[in-house]
């Protein structure tokens, strides 16, 4: 099961680097942003328990779903399944969109607007380098959460594993704030999120380190570990440490600087050339 699955996983991550998102249909994530906003429109209560009911509904329905698809493809000629389930698995992927669009930001003739598509932080008084720190940010975080975590649960569990897996994520990135309307009704997906990442993160971090030939691959853990996400500072960090830059810092977001940890401890000024060599690590 796990050599099929690894085989699916290939060939999905070849299909989303070569041709990225299929622009004929909706997008599945989507679809699952609609059936959270459905439970939220019928039943939000500022209430710890009427989130997890939330988690628990848009679960349920994408598991009903996911694992009736999962056994209909288990009937038909193993080929067929692994072709049907790696184009399946390659739409829950995000590579393309993610280099795409890093690399957009090197290319586009107002690099600030192109930055603000990608980050929430402010970017109308961000320099040269800090819009370069803030793209290199952005890919090595999102490598966990756009790639390497949904390889790591489709080859760990198939196709119910890619699809949970960003379900949970897409919970997270609509619910799982700490605003008054979401810091109870959001806390169970934000948790959640934050463990399907434990692993994938660190994966990241590792992989990162073992591309970019450092001896001491576990070096990222001092200084990821000083993040306030338990997750993100790890691949951040790893990136920092690759490309012997400094990441992190304050930053400001709606207007108020928000003090922030720093990542590494390589030159703090950054150019183009360095977010390209981010792009190739992985």
């Amino acid at each position: 099961m796990i050599t099929t699955n690894f085989i699916i996983a290939f060939f999905a991550y070849l299909i989303d680097r070569f041709f990225g998102e299929f622009r004929f249909m909706k997008h599945p994530v989507i679809r699952i942003g609609e059936v959270i906003s459905f439970f939220e429109e019928k039943f939000y209560k500022e209430s710890v328990f009427r989130g997890f009911l939330l988690v628990l509904f848009v679960l349920t329905i994408v598991s009903i779903f996911v694992f009736a698809l999962t056994l209909y493809l288990q009937l038909l000629h193993p080929l067929i399944n692994i072709i049907i389930s790696s184009f399946i698995a390659s739409i829950f992927i995000a590579h393309n969109m993610l280099r795409s669009s890093v690399l957009q930001i090197i290319t586009s003739p107002d690099q600030k607007k192109a930055l603000s598509m990608l980050v929430s932080r402010d970017t109308q008084d961000l320099t040269q380098s800090e819009i370069c720190k803030a793209a290199i940010e952005t890919y090595a975080e999102n490598l966990s959460d756009g790639v390497v975590a949904p390889l790591f649960y489709l080859i760990l569990f198939g196709l119910p594993g890619i699809v949970l897996y960003k379900t949970i994520n897409t919970l997270d990135s609509m619910v799982g704030y700490r605003t008054k309307r979401y810091e109870k009704y959001g806390k169970v997906a934000a948790k959640l999120d934050d463990i399907a990442n434990y692993i994938p993160s660190r994966l990241t971090a590792l992989l990162i380190m073992l591309f970019a030939k450092r001896l001491n691959i576990f070096a990222f853990y001092q200084d990821g570990s000083k993040h306030e996400s338990p997750n993100a500072g790890h691949p951040i960090t790893a990136m920092a440490l690759a490309l012997d830059i400094q990441l992190g810092g304050d930053t400001s977001y709606f207007g108020k600087v928000k003090k922030k940890a720093t990542f590494g401890s390589g030159r703090s000024i950054l150019h183009e050339e360095d977010i390209q060599k981010a792009l190739a690590v992985l």
